[in-house]
């Protein structure tokens, strides 16, 4: 696939002003050398959104949302990383370049040939429902489920008639046709004969769209006795069922600012609710809402509701999709799950109550962390010391899932009040595997260790370091509404123990050296041309060290860049999440201002936390070397081991 330069995206920052960028859409105003603003990504009354012209960059304080022009524009009008650099670069006037190789231009060619091909079957459908001798059937069993001409319209749907070869007589005039045809599963290829005939056969035709309005497959819905009931495209090159939602582009068509998406089983229940005026239904196709369907949901609005049976099977399915859920529960969104009467599915019910009265019962869905708990506690005597120690158990594992952020620290602390168990002991029950559904999960090849999960911060876990109290609470002096550090967060872990031989100065400042130097490059990444003594890279399983030395390998070839140019490059390297974890660094009021603390001097803070880092790597490798001259034995050890063996014992008693 084609990709955009990183040079153009450098550039194209540079020649615009993200002040100029985001005021265009959300008024800001002066404060001190930033603008300020009511945040656009969550509903407040005192403006926590500032945009700092100096680092091209904005944070919200309420929220977390951050990022670079770039970034605002994807998130502001919910659009993709490519489609957004298109709209800066029109405003800029630049024509934007795209690394193309062979490989990628057949590879685009083939992708148009299926849109092509696809468009043009839904195309044929559709008409086939207008004008085909046995349309009859399809219309009468249409118009029985109550949907009008219009409706049909909408969501482009078509009849595939009987027989066996109508779309491919009609669409596979040559070989390459016929190859579409089969490589987007429209038609099948008999294994053994070759022989080609028609997948969808007497069938009501759901075109399925993506977020662009580009058909990429197809649902039916059988007319006569033929099996099975629903026939979905397969996965193709340009479809993916565990990635899309059958609905989504018609709901954004009928309305731009959406604010819920309701998650239902299938397609009549997406086109009964459009009927009766509720245009906000998706459904996922044919399998279970995933974690990537939730982030694509998550893109346009911030409450998803899915829509359930109420018997068992319903239960189990909503218990799935909540697993699912909560690594996508990012502070701001919200989550809630409806249970129909048992029998009653939401194509019946609507017509049965109207759309007032079912979107009154959305309205009253029960909350992620209601049904989360309740699930948990089935089958559980919670009043009991045993069962409130099972039902933290159970819970704890399921809520180390979660993001961080306050939501995950609200939901423990909601766990450790139901429980009265001590959040160290939750942060220990973590570590356990549980499944709230029956069948047991099948274990997956070469799967990576986890990291050790983390205590929200509130809660006793000091994210960031600690950080002296003389230190003032902000790395802007226009900052200053952020509330004061509380006392958990002041330095508390100064020890005075005897010195050490060959010491390396300590910074007033006691962050982790690791963060602090990633904080600091970010911060004057020019400083990196004046360091004499970078520890070497080493392999490590510690991601902020290995990030640290991926950021200066960065500035090394790039020594002119802003950290406006990095975190560009950071997005479109490792992707969203790691780059708004490095804004996050910058913008944490834990880091404290630093530049306004008296004879402040950055290249020291950073040549003493670089020797710390040193020490460190120098101390683990020694570890490393004693441990596998222990292993051979002492008896086996030549002189020469034997006296680095006395040298490691004795650094070793010197470090501790």
């Amino acid at each position: 696939m084609s990709r955009i330069p990183q040079s153009f995206i450098d550039d194209l920052l540079n020649r615009l002003d993200i002040v100029e960028v985001i005021d265009h859409r959300v008024k800001l105003k002066k404060a001190g050398k930033n603008y300020s603003a009511c945040c656009p990504f969550h509903e407040e009354k005192t403006p926590s959104f500032t945009v700092s012209p100096d680092k091209q960059f904005y944070y919200c304080f309420g929220c977390g949302a951050n990022g670079n022009a770039v970034g605002f524009l994807m998130e502001y009008e919910r659009q993709g990383f490519v489609d957004a650099v298109e709209s800066l670069a029109r405003v800029a006037g630049m024509q934007v370049p795209k690394e193309t190789t062979e490989k990628d231009v057949k590879h685009a060619k083939k992708q148009r040939g299926l849109y092509d091909i696809l468009g043009l079957a839904s195309t044929y459908y559709q008409k086939q429902l207008k004008e085909h001798t046995s349309r009859e059937r399809a219309v009468s069993y249409l118009k029985g489920r109550g949907l009008s001409g219009a409706i049909a319209r909408d969501f482009g749907m078509g009849y595939a008639p009987p027989g066996w070869d109508n779309l491919l007589v009609k669409l596979g005039t040559n070989e390459e046709d016929r190859h579409l045809l089969v490589e987007s599963g429209l038609v099948i290829r008999k294994e053994g004969e070759g022989k080609l005939y028609d997948r969808f056969r007497h069938r009501i035709m759901f075109p399925i769209k993506d977020t662009r309005g580009r058909v990429i497959g197809f649902g039916g819905r059988v007319l006569g006795d033929d099996k099975p009931k629903y026939l979905n495209s397969p996965e193709t090159p340009v479809f993916s069922k565990g990635r899309e939602l059958y609905g989504l582009y018609e709901a954004r068509q009928s309305n731009r600012k959406l604010e819920r998406l309701l998650v239902v089983e299938g397609y009549m229940d997406v086109i009964a609710l459009a009927q009766y005026g509720m245009r906000n239904a998706v459904a996922t196709l044919g399998t279970a809402c995933g974690e990537d369907h939730l982030k694509l949901a998550f893109r346009y609005v911030n409450e998803v509701v899915f829509c359930f049976d109420g018997d068992n099977a319903g239960r189990t399915a909503a218990k799935r999709a909540l697993v699912n859920a909560l690594p996508a529960m990012e502070d701001g969104r919200q989550i809630r799950f409806l249970f129909l009467p048992e029998g009653q599915d939401p194509d019946t019910l609507v017509r049965q109550i109207g759309a007032e009265r079912f979107t009154a019962q959305i309205e009253n869905g029960v909350p992620l962390e209601e049904f989360l708990f309740d699930a948990v506690a089935e089958g559980i005597d919670v009043n009991s010391m045993e069962g409130r120690a099972r039902f933290g158990k159970l819970a704890a594992p399921l809520l180390n899932t979660l993001p961080n952020g306050i939501y995950r620290e609200l939901m423990f602390a909601n766990l450790a009040k139901r429980t009265g168990l001590s959040l160290d002991l939750l942060l220990e029950l973590t570590k356990e595997k549980v499944s709230l559904v029956a069948e047991p999960a099948k274990p997956e090849a070469n799967q990576q260790p986890q990291p050790e999960p983390e205590l929200p911060a509130h809660l006793g876990a000091n994210i960031g370091g600690n950080i002296s109290a003389s230190t003032p609470p902000h790395l802007d002096e226009s900052y200053a509404h952020i509330p004061p550090l509380e006392p958990d967060y002041v330095a508390r872990t100064a020890q005075t123990s005897a010195p050490k031989p060959a010491p390396v100065k300590r910074s007033s400042i006691t962050l982790n050296p690791v963060r602090l130097c990633t904080i600091l490059l970010l911060e004057y990444p020019k400083l990196v041309a004046t360091l004499n003594n970078i520890p070497a890279r080493a392999e490590t399983e510690d991601e902020e060290l290995t990030r640290l030395f991926d950021l200066i390998e960065y500035i090394q070839q790039r020594p002119n860049c802003s950290f406006n140019s990095i975190l560009g490059y950071w997005g479109g390297r490792y992707g969203i999440e790691q780059q708004q974890a490095l804004a996050d660094l910058v913008a944490n009021q834990l880091m404290g201002s630093v530049r306004s603390v008296e004879n402040y001097n950055p290249e020291q803070e950073l040549e003493q936390s670089l020797a710390r880092i040193g020490q460190k790597l120098q101390k683990a490798n020694n570890q490393k070397e004693l441990a596998k001259l222990q292993a051979k034995g002492l008896g086996n050890l030549n002189n020469e081991e034997k006296e680095r063996f006395r040298e490691l014992v004795r650094l070793q008693h010197q470090q501790t």
